[in-house]
């Protein structure tokens, strides 16, 4: 493959510093494949997928992008491109199946194979633990809202640690815990598909704790081993200024963010937090010592975007109005509404606000800091077609990451340490419920013949990648 060249990147007016890590993000569930294969048992999102109604056309990650047997030539598509890092997850149901007992040989060859295939070809490993494929067997024993799972979590993550801690630098424990707490325990949305706000919010302290374990029981190998936690944080901006607006800001904000940012980085739940949620939980589950856990010296803190929330109180007639979340993945947050408003959307529906970026990361800097940052996930969803030439143009998802790499060099001109770029996604990929309908790759990926075709978007950003900047 031969990347296409931008000559208005020959010399790039918006740079970034040397040592910027340029990378892609995956996940296991999404890409992999081999769902039986080599003592692979089943994950919630095997049961979930193969439930009928929960997933758009029955779709699953049986196949997905077969990467569990391409994965040799899917890195050399990452060395053709320039990546200087890849953000994968392990799958832990094939590296420990069931979600006790020993490691399964051939599950970790997987990733021993993957971490060599890439360190062969000049490529930082990135390691994500848990992208929400909890094995089903720990489901069945009552998943995260149980106490247990933190410590079976933990054990899992020695595991893996114990196989690839000689060649990975970089480990995130939990990618956006808030959906796997609310979207899974909450509105039911993604697996398991519970609907119940009180298990959503024990499921939230149970992730952290499993985060805190887990970062205890791989330093404890290695004191000095690179850790961190990948949040999707919510950006957040009133409708108005009244207090009605700015009471539903506050609300989202603790049950979105501040309820991991808060015991990762303060040691403490929010006492708002508490309050708002006494109706469902008296937060029994958070026993004496568990914040002294979760709250870790961590080196990194890893930050999801794609869109900003526009929040209001109560709409006059007292009824909720949510137009982007179910009501019931927000417990506590009372009749708070998302508005939206008139901008571009991606074709996830998700409006298009590089703004709310450099809002997000400044905020996150001054609160929480200083810590470093990545942007762990980056990307939009368009209806890309392959043309009759064979080439698939995408301009909307370039102009969507030209303004976002912007945003970032804007945050970080005002003080923010971002350290790094993962694009979402590196493939096309099974978009959880809404199946393979949703396209968020740089690299267009037919699902029947498995060919891989770079997008626009791939030859640019592997053109930013060697240029280290953008075009003004």
């Amino acid at each position: 493959m031969t990347t296409q060249q931008d000559p208005q990147l020959a010399t790039p007016s918006v740079s970034f510093p040397q040592g910027f890590l340029w990378g892609a993000a995956t996940a296991s569930y999404q890409i992999e494949g081999g769902a039986s294969e080599d003592g692979r048992t089943p994950s919630i999102w095997d049961t979930f997928s193969r439930t009928p109604g929960k997933v758009l056309n029955a779709d699953s990650g049986d196949v997905a992008c077969d990467h569990y047997h391409r994965r040799a030539d899917d890195v050399a598509l990452m060395a053709e491109l320039g990546l200087q890092s890849y953000r994968f997850s392990v799958a832990w149901p094939r590296v420990q199946p069931g979600g006790r007992g020993p490691a399964n040989s051939k599950g970790l060859d997987f990733y021993r194979g993957l971490v060599d295939d890439l360190l062969s070809k000049g490529i930082e490993p990135w390691l994500t633990l848990y992208h929400w494929d909890l094995p089903q067997e720990l489901e069945d024993a009552g998943g995260w809202p149980e106490r247990d799972t933190a410590y079976r979590f933990a054990e899992y993550a020695g595991l893996v640690h114990d196989a690839l801690g000689d060649r990975v630098k970089f480990w995130t424990t939990h990618n956006e815990p808030w959906c796997s707490a609310f979207l899974g325990y909450g509105s039911g949305v993604h697996a398991p598909g519970v609907t119940d706000g009180a298990k959503a919010l024990a499921a939230a302290h149970h992730l952290n704790l499993g985060h805190g374990l887990a970062v205890q029981a791989i330093r404890a190998a290695v004191p000095d081993r690179q850790m961190g936690i990948t949040l999707n944080l919510h950006s957040l901006q009133a409708a108005t200024d009244s207090a009605e607006d700015r009471d539903a800001v506050r609300r989202i904000d603790g049950v979105g963010n501040r309820i991991f940012l808060d015991p990762v980085f303060r040691g403490e739940y929010p006492a708002d937090l508490l309050a708002d949620t006494a109706e469902l939980t008296d937060w029994s589950f958070v026993q004496p010592g568990d914040l002294e856990i979760i709250n870790q010296p961590l080196d990194m803190l890893g930050v999801n975007y794609y869109t900003r929330q526009v929040v209001a109180g109560p709409s006059d007639d007292g009824a909720p109005r949510s137009h982007w979340r179910a009501p019931s993945a927000w417990p506590g947050s009372g009749q708070v509404r998302f508005l939206t408003r008139e901008l571009p959307v991606t074709e996830m529906g998700w409006e298009v606000d590089p703004d709310g970026l450099v809002d997000l990361l400044k905020s996150t800097h001054e609160n929480y800091g200083p810590i470093p940052m990545y942007i762990t996930e980056n990307g939009a969803a368009y209806d890309d077609q392959v043309a009759p030439d064979g080439s698939v143009p995408d301009p909307d998802r370039v102009a969507y990451l030209d303004a976002h790499l912007k945003a970032c060099h804007e945050a970080m001109a005002d003080g923010v340490p971002l350290r790094g770029y993962f694009a979402w996604s590196l493939l096309d990929n099974f978009e959880w419920a809404w199946g393979y309908s949703r396209r968020f790759g740089i690299v267009h990926v037919d699902y029947d013949t498995q060919v891989r075709t770079p997008k626009t978007s791939a030859h640019w950003y592997a053109d930013v990648i060697r240029r280290g900047g953008l075009a003004a």
